[in-house]
């Protein structure tokens, strides 16, 4: 069994014509539709399978400042924002509320790495609690145990993965936008240097603006086009166990295992940062530019097998705009669960909340979270090719900062005043000098 989605039904026509093209129906993708709408553009949403049916279903469902990297700290800060302001304006669901988030520790070296956070944290207006021993003790006493330190972050929450996709692209329809299911985006069309078109499996969208925000099978689009941009994906697991009698906290984080309170009152349950690096082609022809990130991570960073080569999303094939792409003989990427990490998971977190003993596994399930060699997404125009926007590389980050991104993407294409500074996001940063070209394997 999968993990949850809120599954919606579209039947419009493909537009012959659009102001913008996003490919691409995950979270980034529908919220920069969405705020492109709201400006009066008229918006073209292409995706090969289902919305949000990827990684932006697969995650925890945070929605965090806490520990965030100082580049992506203001997009986060704006993003809580953004997510009430769309419940507000739209009478749409994303399951987001400010529950705060809980993390718990009895490692003073850890501890001591969020009191310097919490630090620098003040100095951009964020707001985050140091917990004394009695404290953290006291607020993770469904733990049942005693605890050196901890954080808590009241303003930061969580919104419902399994609704917060289709929900936006639910309220971009409503502003006159279409979105189109099972209908991959193959390439771009250029005329006079520029983007001109968007071709998909069933016509071309004439446009003067494409975004991509495809997540994991960006790279492998880019290079269709001779984009360099590298990138690599971490395939991890997810545990989900039914609710339980018991009051434990919406959001806590330890070391060991994470736990998050789904709005249907099921939990779920992962390892942050566990994961399994599939060996691609792709995954070569990137390693020297990864191999720092995964060094770091190297206790929970294992060696992967055939799932990214089954899923087709780091391929290095060229494909023709007239025929089958590999985004449609796998429509939604959905690889298998590392099942020792599924058990590994579960009995972690029993030992840490004893009240979920009472639940067995629901389901489970994995995603394929699409990373870039320093862990900050790229966001902007590609400059060899006017109009092209690439939007990926979340790097496991994305969901919480979808609102954020969307509104920066659009700020972007309209040339309105950014709402924060983009120049930390720009693609051009991984290798100013190679776009437009084609690296030696």
């Amino acid at each position: 069994m999968s993990q949850p989605l809120r599954l919606i039904e579209t039947s419009s026509p493909l537009p012959a014509h659009a102001d913008a093209v996003v490919i691409g129906g995950g979270i980034i993708g529908v919220f920069t539709a969405y705020y492109l709408a709201r400006r009066g553009l008229s918006v073209a949403v292409v995706e090969k399978g289902r919305i949000g049916a990827e990684q932006s279903s697969r995650n925890w469902g945070w929605c965090r400042q806490q520990n965030r990297d100082a580049r992506e700290l203001p997009m986060a800060t704006r993003s809580l924002e953004l997510w009430q302001q769309f419940a507000a304006d739209t009478g749409e669901d994303t399951g987001f509320r400010r529950c705060g988030l809980l993390y718990l520790s009895n490692d003073e070296d850890e501890i001591a790495r969020w009191a310097r956070w919490r630090d620098f944290a003040r100095t951009a207006g964020v707001t985050t609690h140091m917990l004394s021993g009695r404290e953290a003790t006291e607020r993770g006493r469904a733990t049942g145990r005693a605890w050196k330190g901890g954080v808590f972050s009241p303003s930061d929450g969580t919104a419902d993965p399994a609704m917060a996709a289709p929900s936006v692209a639910a309220a971009l329809m409503k502003l006159g936008g279409t979105v189109q299911q099972n209908c991959a985006a193959r390439g771009i069309e250029v005329e006079g240097g520029r983007v001109s078109g968007v071709v998909t499996e069933a016509g071309t969208i004439k446009t003067r603006i494409a975004v991509y925000a495809g997540g994991a099978w960006a790279s492998s689009f880019c290079r269709q086009l001779d984009i360099r941009f590298p990138q690599a994906t971490v395939r991890q697991s997810i545990v989900r166990v039914s609710a339980v009698a018991e009051h434990l906290p919406d959001a806590l984080h330890t070391a060991r295992v994470s736990v998050t309170r789904r709005s249907d009152g099921s939990y779920s349950l992962a390892i942050s940062g566990r994961g399994r690096v599939d060996p691609t082609a792709q995954l070569l022809r990137f390693a020297p530019q990864f191999l720092p990130m995964f060094a770091k991570r190297w206790r929970n960073v294992f060696p992967g097998g055939l799932e990214g080569i089954r899923g087709g999303h780091e391929t290095l094939a060229r494909w023709q705009l007239d025929a089958p792409t590999p985004m449609e003989r796998v429509r939604i990427l959905d690889p298998r669960p590392d099942a020792a990490a599924v058990k590994q998971t579960y009995d972690r977190a029993v030992e840490l909340l004893p009240a979920l003993g009472q639940a067995g596994i629901a389901n489970a399930w994995a995603g394929f979270v699409d990373s870039t060699p320093d862990g900050v997404p790229a966001i902007g125009e590609v400059p060899e090719i006017p109009g092209f926007i690439l939007a990926a590389g979340f790097s496991g980050h994305g969901f919480g900062i979808a609102p954020g991104a969307g509104h920066l993407i659009a700020d972007l294409v309209t040339g309105e005043e950014p709402i924060f500074d983009p120049a930390p996001y720009n693609p051009a940063r991984f290798k100013r000098s190679a776009w437009g070209q084609v690296a030696d394997f």
